[in-house]
């Protein structure tokens, strides 16, 4: 079938808009209608070339929500007209990994899914004779696409697909690194390094755990607001403290007899290195939890002393906000739908599907939380 698509031609180069090839399911495959799908980070970060699994040319795209249309032999979980969300992370419930209940990381399709291809080894996307990849599984970027039936989470029908969408990887990516990695319990101290989509998730993460101190580090002024929005207790601007951003944050969650400071838990949702170093020296002595959330770029690493971790903090990184697919993105959406959490604020621009590009720009001027292309 013939369907609409922002195509990634080449690294570094503006996504094209237009008419590719989609073969329908095959044997445990299913046809999905995006409806909707958001502009993520991650997106961008493979388009300018510095992901290092990033393929071209490429259906990009991961954050989607959409209808199943068809469902190919043997798939029973969904059928059409059931909602669904792409899953990046599948959960095939049967892998070694699911089965060991101690990691989110399915491994049942890694493989071909770190390839640009479905399970089969080949793609369902082609223009004019040759493959199109796809992308984290999803290629949400199209109105039309297949994914394995172990990648499709579905959900309740009443939820809107503008802003369930966003559910598909920043709002449990932040949401689920507080619940599901970290742990945060009642009372807790924490900071948030970087209040882009994926660190308001945390923050609103952080207040249903029902954290006590809940810092936000940005270099924006105007992300102040939106931290307070979802339950920021304290705003930083490392500009104002300059070298002694460590210390200051330190002293800042000092509480009571504690004269040692440092947070519970620190976030690092800017995939910059220098900033995960921060994070971690900012946790608390003896206990401390740093969690990586952002991504960095191809070849980067993080250090510190030695002594930040033989004296008990530890570093610790979270995909999909340790979230298992397919058993806990409904419940998401249900909690979206109960008011727990908020999604339709975050949702700052919405597009058509020939305005792509122009998503990707207000993402870069800092402009939008979450743009969302609408088909």
């Amino acid at each position: 079938m013939e369907i609409r698509a922002a195509v990634a031609v080449a690294a570094g180069k503006p996504l094209e808009i237009m008419t590719v090839n989609l073969d329908g399911p095959r044997a445990g495959e299913v046809l999905i209608e995006i409806k909707a799908t958001g502009i993520c980070h991650t997106d961008d970060f493979t388009l300018s070339g510095a992901d290092p699994e990033g393929l071209f040319p490429a259906i990009l795209g991961h954050e989607g929500a959409g209808v199943v249309v068809e469902v190919g032999p043997g798939v029973t979980s969904v059928k059409a007209g059931d909602h669904v969300i792409p899953l990046y992370t599948p959960e095939c419930r049967q892998c070694p990994s699911c089965l060991s209940r101690k990691t989110n990381l399915c491994t049942a399709i890694r493989a071909t899914q770190g390839r640009g291809l479905m399970p089969d080894g080949t793609s369902r996307f082609s223009l004019r004779g040759e493959k199109l990849h796809h992308y984290m599984g999803c290629s949400t970027f199209a109105n039309f696409t297949v994914l394995p039936e172990i990648a499709v989470a579905k959900v309740n029908p009443d939820a809107p697909f503008d802003k369930i969408c966003y559910i598909g990887c920043g709002v449990t990516t932040g949401v689920g690194a507080v619940l599901n990695t970290a742990k945060v319990e009642v009372g807790a101290t924490a900071i948030v390094f970087g209040l882009g989509g994926i660190g308001l998730n945390v923050i609103q993460g952080l207040r249903l755990a029902g954290a006590d101190m809940i810092i936000g580090v940005d270099l924006n002024p105007a992300k102040r607001g939106w931290g307070e929005r979802f339950g920021m207790t304290h705003f930083v601007n490392p500009r104002e403290v300059g070298a002694e951003l460590v210390p200051y944050l330190v002293n800042l969650t000092k509480r009571g007899a504690d004269t040692i400071g440092g947070a519970d838990y620190t976030f690092d949702c800017t995939g910059n290195v220098t900033v995960m170093r921060q994070a971690l020296e900012a946790s608390h002595r003896g206990w401390g939890k740093s969690i990586v959330i952002g991504v960095a770029g191809a070849g980067q690493e993080i250090a510190t002393r030695p002594f930040q971790l033989v004296t008990g903090r530890s570093w610790m990184g979270t995909a999909f906000g340790g979230a298992r697919g397919r058993t806990d993105v409904p419940k998401i959406v249900e909690w979206y739908l109960a008011g727990k959490i908020e999604i339709d604020p975050m949702i700052t621009h919405v597009l058509p599907l020939d305005d792509i590009n122009k998503g990707f720009a207000l993402m870069h001027s800092g402009e939008s939380i979450r743009s969302v292309v609408v088909y």
